[in-house]
């Protein structure tokens, strides 16, 4: 197959960097960047020595697949009209605002035949997928998200901004049903929700809880699992797994050897790499669809 020809809608601190990992891939033919602020689209396309559009609709006949990096809002017709007009999508998360929508995408690109990936990134962190290896039977998970707040997040809240990375990260890791949700969550800085915390259990036994914060002072990204004769404490920032046997010798205590690598690129690579075989790994539409049901579940049970 020929270079596939990728373009970017909505440039962002997220599309920005999008475009900075697209502008060196090989077999990669980076043919644009669209924002609704022209201001923003010329700068990134001058930047990368790409055409920029204020409407993506004029990049279309140019490429073979999009990436929607746009506001929440706008992810639905976007994608919606990617897929239309036969192009597959890598598409940020939270998927779009609605379960409703994301289920039109998903049996949209499925009758299209295209590739529809989700943005969940973490999952593409070497040492999340380090886990997938050693996890074998998890009886509890903790997780901390905190981060400080940023205006970029306005357009949702945190459960759907950040806690939805881990929701994705755990329904993988577990594969089974959520038998029962407890949350909670309060606004701070905003009318959304900017602290969240949630409570799960699983068919298996298994309980996971989540806080997430937007309002917090620096940043904190950890996961710790239990299984029956050992925990593993993941750093997500630092790309680290440490392992720590439960019969409380110390000298077991083991750091794994992980070769660090940028998420978004190893993301990016997947997605074109799908597009070319079209088989579609992770992050497929349908995996989007369940974090984002289950982050929804959460809300309303925030709600009552």
């Amino acid at each position: 197959m020929d270079k596939l020809r990728v373009g970017i809608i909505g440039v962002g601190y997220l599309g920005t960097q999008h475009a900075r990992i697209l502008s060196y891939l090989e077999k990669v033919d980076f043919k644009g960047v669209a924002d609704i602020d022209s201001n923003k689209s010329m700068v990134i396309g001058n930047r990368h020595r790409v055409p920029y559009y204020e409407n993506f609709e004029d990049m279309l006949d140019e490429i073979d697949a999009g990436i929607v990096a746009a506001p929440t809002s706008e992810h639905f017709s976007i994608a919606e009209k990617l897929l239309k007009e036969g192009k597959s999508v890598l598409l940020e998360k939270p998927m779009t605002d609605t379960v409703e929508q994301a289920e039109m995408l998903v049996d949209l690109a499925k009758k299209k035949g295209l590739i529809l990936q989700i943005g969940h990134l973490e999952r593409f962190n070497p040492a999340v997928e380090a886990l997938k290896d050693i996890v074998k039977e998890p009886k509890f998970i903790e997780v901390q998200r905190l981060g400080s707040f940023s205006a970029r997040s306005l357009d949702t809240n945190v459960v759907l901004d950040l806690m939805i990375h881990d929701l994705d990260i755990i329904l993988d890791l577990i594969n089974d049903e959520v038998d029962v949700i407890r949350s909670s969550g309060i606004h701070v800085l905003s009318e959304k929700f900017d602290i969240a915390n949630a409570r799960l259990e699983f068919k298996s036994g298994c309980v996971a809880t989540l806080t997430a914060s937007r309002v917090h002072q620096g940043k904190v990204r950890n996961l710790r699992i239990f299984e029956p004769t050992a925990y593993y404490s993941v750093d997500y920032m630092d790309q680290e797994v440490k392992s720590f046997p439960l019969n409380g010798r110390q000298t077991d205590i083991k750091t794994l050897k992980i070769k660090k690598e940028e998420p978004l690129k190893i993301e990016l690579k997947n997605f074109l790499s799908c597009i070319r075989t079209g088989i579609n790994r992770k992050v497929s539409g349908e995996e989007g669809l369940r974090a984002l049901k289950l982050a929804h579940k959460i809300l309303d049970e925030i709600g009552k």
